[in-house]
């Protein structure tokens, strides 16, 4: 082999005949390493697995040219858990590689409808992956079933559902009736056809999944929210526990503390006024002209959050929960008739680029959160887990933000704990710590977040109205969020 070709060779390869005599060559001066059978690389310093995974598709395509990716490699789209992956070709042998199995089978090559993929591949079409994952399969020698399991096709489906709407699946099913009888499977589609129908409600026939009998019996939910809800679940359930109770208070105490928690509450959601004009709201009913819903949002949300006989009122059934979310939701956005107080959303609702769960998913996605809540043991664990599940809900038109706080502090204060609140200079704090949990799965931050928070709150010396707005001026509170982090100001314990 010419130093040259050598050199344009790519990372990972298949020998062949007419290459195999100058790759001997080239391992023996040091210049190549050997794999597995026929399979060699230039990176002489990364383990095999990594090598081969970075040259999986390449790697594949020079053992089987023209072979179609198919069975459950073509739904995962990845090897799986145990290395697999799948393949149509006209042999049947397998090739163990450095954490990678290839299961070549034979049958029908690829058809028009499947797609060009790398490496000379072709990939099975969606319609082609779902019809012959319909066929059951046993794990043999060790290795996974080649097909996926009936309660991970529904998983599927649901997901499909839930994402792209009902004309998703009724293309799918169109498109596997066009192709079932060129690879016989005519009865793989009916099945396929019979699962559709049943997620669809049109058909009832026995489903396995959670998702999809939840679906079969009207309480369908968003089952990647219920992974979510399940991190957060275990990080909470291992989180040491801690236990502040609140001050006794005077009676001015009493007052000023739900203030502020509906005040900030407020600011973080937009709806900002200067702290003497939100106290003319709340304690002497002006309301500022031009201004009146805004008005409306800070006195509804303070008489939430001020009556604690109310807020005591603990969740203990699932018709309990929504009772008391429809109730505060309705006091605070009593003024907003559009937003449609103390009814759920009609309309789907994001925030950026987070899609919250859809409208008929609302209930039947609280439910399965709520069967997580009642197993933590801790108030604090169980008002974060209410806060999030409000939160990533998102069960209303608007007001999401508000409900899910006053909820969360409803779990300490009947406990006789301290609340959570979240001042305007932690305002990114806490939605950073939200978006961690929401969109890459961590919950640890949102954890941390609110411990401190709760410890801020219990440090404070809630008194007389102008002498706490002082010490929460010392602490930073008030500052803009944004402008504070370039700054490099942070919200501070308060001072002695």
């Amino acid at each position: 082999m010419p130093e040259k070709l050598l050199d344009t060779l790519p990372e990972a390869f298949v020998s062949t005949k007419t290459t195999s005599a100058a790759v001997s060559r080239a391992v023996k001066a040091g210049e190549l390493r050997k794999l597995a059978s026929r399979l060699y690389t230039r990176n002489l310093t990364d383990a095999p697995e990594t090598v081969v995974r970075r040259n999986l598709w390449q790697i594949v395509g020079g053992y089987f040219p023209n072979a179609l990716i198919a069975d459950r490699t073509a739904l995962e789209n990845a090897p799986a858990a145990d290395g697999s992956v799948c393949l149509v070709t006209q042999t049947e042998a397998d090739i163990q590689l450095p954490g990678i199995i290839l299961r070549p089978r034979r049958g029908a090559g690829p058809l028009p409808s499947d797609r060009p993929f790398i490496g000379g591949l072709s990939l099975s079409s969606t319609a082609r992956a779902y019809l012959e994952n319909m066929k059951p399969s046993r794990a043999r020698g060790g290795a996974m079933a080649r097909t996926l399991s009936q309660h991970d096709i529904e998983d599927r489906l649901d997901t499909m559902l839930r994402r792209s709407g009902e004309s998703a699946l009724n293309r799918l099913r169109d498109d596997v009736r066009d192709i079932a009888h060129s690879l016989e499977l005519e009865a793989e589609a009916r099945r396929l056809d019979d699962l559709i129908g049943t997620l669809l409600g049109t058909r009832n026939v026995p489903v396995v999944s959670p998702a999809a009998r939840a679906r079969q019996q009207g309480r369908a939910y968003d089952s990647e929210r219920l992974t979510l809800f399940e991190r957060l679940h275990q990080a909470l359930r291992n989180h040491p526990p801690v236990t502040r109770l609140a001050k006794a208070r005077s009676h001015d105490g009493q007052a000023t503390l739900p203030f502020f928690e509906a005040y900030f509450s407020n600011f973080i959601e937009g709806t900002e006024f200067e702290v003497d004009e939100a106290a003319d709201i709340v304690f002497k009913g002006v309301i500022p002209v031009g201004r009146p819903e805004d008005a409306h949002d800070v006195l509804g949300t303070y008489r939430v959050v001020a009556d604690t006989a109310d807020l005591s009122r603990l969740p203990a059934r699932f018709p309990d929960l929504i009772a008391s979310l429809r109730r505060r939701h309705a006091t605070v956005m009593e003024s907003r008739p559009d937003k449609l107080p103390g009814q759920f959303k009609a309309q789907g609702n994001r925030a950026g680029s987070t899609v919250f769960v859809p409208p008929e998913l609302v209930e039947g996605t609280l439910e399965q959160g709520f069967a997580l809540y009642r197993s933590l043991e801790t108030p604090f664990a169980r008002a974060v887990f209410m806060m999030f599940l409000v939160t990533e809900v998102h069960p209303f038109a608007d007001g999401n933000g508000r409900i899910a706080r006053i909820m969360m502090n409803a779990e300490l204060i009947a406990t006789g704990e301290e609340r959570i609140i979240i001042p305007t200079v932690y305002r990114s704090n806490y939605l950073s710590a939200l978006k961690a949990l929401s969109q890459t799965g961590h919950p640890e931050p949102i954890i941390r977040t609110l411990d401190y928070a709760q410890r801020w709150t219990a440090a404070v010396d809630w008194g007389e109205l102008s002498a706490t707005r002082r010490q929460l001026d010392k602490c930073n509170a008030f500052r803009d969020s944004v402008e504070a982090d370039e700054e490099g100001v942070r919200l501070k314990m308060p001072v002695d």
